[in-house]
């Protein structure tokens, strides 16, 4: 059974998008492409990895539809898609919002459970505190 709310995303693109987003490397060639597109010998140079290896990590990427490959004559850049991120941002959200929540109510258990145990304390002290002796007349 899903989530309520997770049949909203593709959960197959979700899967390649996390899965994508596992590696790395394929992470560094997405930051950069944030930047703007850029050709398969721009991704690779920042890497000591071979062209064939930056490819497949491209492929990956490609399947996951987290990048595109345009065309300008000979070359081939690739551009970052927005979407696939997006919809895995707005996955992600939900269970931040629902985390969030919980801490809010757990910090508040605390604070009242803080606020019990100081007043607890303070009537013990008050208990034990020295009572001030009475002076007698003469």
């Amino acid at each position: 059974m899903q989530p309520s709310g997770y049949a909203r995303s593709n959960p197959a693109r979700l899967d390649a998008t996390f899965a994508a987003l596992a590696d790395p490397t394929r992470r560094a060639i997405l930051a950069r492409l944030a930047a703007g597109e850029a050709s398969v010998t721009e991704l690779a140079a920042p890497f000591d990895i071979s062209q064939p290896a930056i490819s497949k990590h491209l492929k990956v990427l490609e399947r996951a539809g987290l990048i595109s490959r345009g065309r300008e004559a000979q070359r081939r850049p690739r551009k970052l898609e927005p979407r696939p991120l997006a919809e895995a941002t707005d996955w992600i959200e939900r269970y931040r919002r629902i985390w969030e929540a919980n801490f809010a109510r757990l910090d508040a258990v605390l604070h009242e459970l803080k606020s019990k145990e100081k007043k607890r304390v303070d009537a013990l002290l008050e208990d034990v505190k020295p009572k001030p002796k009475q002076r007698r007349s003469k």
